[in-house]
């Protein structure tokens, strides 16, 4: 196999996936991955006609976001008709496994430049509108795996592992304290550009989503997301969906809800992409890599409890990259919930300093099909700035699968 080497990495702003409030909320998803991509190709200077194909993470493929959006925005972008575009969905892993399905393109030798990302704008297209439940609606997958909405599956991590209300609060005050500090130190400019409306006027130019003001006593006193959510009957014997879950962990006689809005990630509008070319390319066009992609892995774990999977993923692609956890200099643990990433410390035993050194989705916001392309293009840009070796992206994914990417700086 041959080597997958990262070129360069952009990402939008994220914006409040609010319809009618966020700053991106009036821009059409297509439009926003449109302008990600032309300020890709700007910033790298690559020939665009190059490129051979452009692999997007979306997980809401409806409306907006329905009709393959990497093909629409690489012709809203006025790219060349030569240049194709595909849409993959693995639920929040999507940006993350777009890029490494573009990388083994790559590595297969059959593709020299691809283009791969994600895109989801949250205010526009909510969370959900393709369908109301992760099973779709499959009464016999349900009765046997009854598939418990993510943020009760997050209390049950929580629960299980004994991290507390003032445990959860305590790692999203760190991550806002974090986000606060990269944000004034410039650690995420590199990466970041300005989108524009139609008529080329700036409508954001940094992530809108952080509150660098958020105290703990302020997160202590948020109300707990999902407990009304848990307590509703909705199994065929009236079962809640706290019984149903508590049904497959028959050690658990009760959930604490220890999720809030405060301690899970953001819901925003973005969009990032990242630029792979083989090292033939490189030679033959004189560009110098930023990073190269070392080992990628997918794990799955049991679906109920939904949000583990980071973990096994992880150890996939060390045991591939013939590393240790303890080799990994930089960790990006997705924050879909303050229990993800810590859970995943604990089962790999990581170092703490090294998770989210810049913040996480907490703080910074989860655009769910582009996340995966955020960290990717932030971990690159922080093994620069510190002058590290390696890092680790990996995100929990629904129905209960992780994804995990090795990069290392070149």
């Amino acid at each position: 196999m041959k080597d997958v080497y990262i070129l360069d990495a952009v990402r939008s702003p994220r914006g409040r996936g609010r319809a009618g409030k966020g700053a991106l909320s009036n821009i059409h998803p297509q439009e926003l991955l449109a302008q990600t991509l032309l300020r890709l190709a700007q910033k790298s200077g690559v020939a665009i006609a190059d490129i051979a194909d452009v692999v997007i993470g979306c997980v809401t493929q409806v409306g907006e976001q329905g009709a393959c959006i990497a093909r629409n925005a690489v012709l809203a972008a006025g790219w060349p008709y030569s240049v194709t575009g595909t849409t993959v969905n693995r639920f929040c892993g999507s940006g993350l496994q777009a890029i490494n399905f573009a990388a083994y393109g790559v590595a297969s030798g059959e593709q020299e430049l691809v283009v791969a990302g994600g895109i989801e704008s949250m205010s526009r297209v909510a969370m959900g509108s393709d369908t109301q439940y992760l099973d779709a609606g499959n009464l016999a997958l349900r009765a046997k795996l009854p598939m418990v909405p993510q943020g009760i599956s997050g209390d049950l991590i929580a629960t299980l592992e004994g991290f507390t209300r003032a445990d959860v609060d305590a790692f999203a005050f760190e991550s806002q304290q974090k986000a606060k500090r990269a944000i004034a130190e410039g650690r995420f400019d590199k990466s970041l550009f300005a989108v524009t409306d139609g008529d080329g006027k700036v409508v954001l130019d940094k992530d809108e989503h952080p509150r660098g003001d958020t105290t703990l006593e302020g997160l202590g006193q948020l109300k707990s997301a999902f407990t009304d959510l848990g307590a509703a009957k909705v199994g065929p014997n009236g079962e809640s969906l706290d019984d149903l879950a508590m049904a497959v962990y028959p050690s658990v006689k009760a959930i604490d809800h220890v999720h809030t809005g405060g301690n899970s990630s953001g819901i925003v509008d973005g969009a990032a992409v990242v630029l792979l070319a083989s090292k033939s390319y490189c030679d033959a066009h004189g560009l110098k890599p930023r990073a190269r992609i070392v080992a990628t892995a997918t794990a799955g774990d049991d679906p109920v409890i939904m949000l583990t999977a980071p973990a096994p993923a992880s150890k996939k692609a060390l045991a591939r990259a013939r590393m240790n956890a303890s080799d990994i200099d930089l960790w990006e643990i997705n924050e879909a919930f303050a229990s993800v990433p810590m859970y995943t410390a604990r089962r790999l035993e990581i170092d703490h300093a090294r998770i989210n050194v810049n913040g996480g989705a907490i703080a910074l916001g989860h655009p769910l099909g582009a996340t995966g392309a955020c960290l990717l293009g932030t971990a690159v840009d922080e093994l620069e700035r510190a002058n590290k070796a390696s890092a680790l992206i990996t995100l929990c994914i629904g129905g209960g699968m992780g994804i995990a990417t090795i990069i290392e700086r070149v």
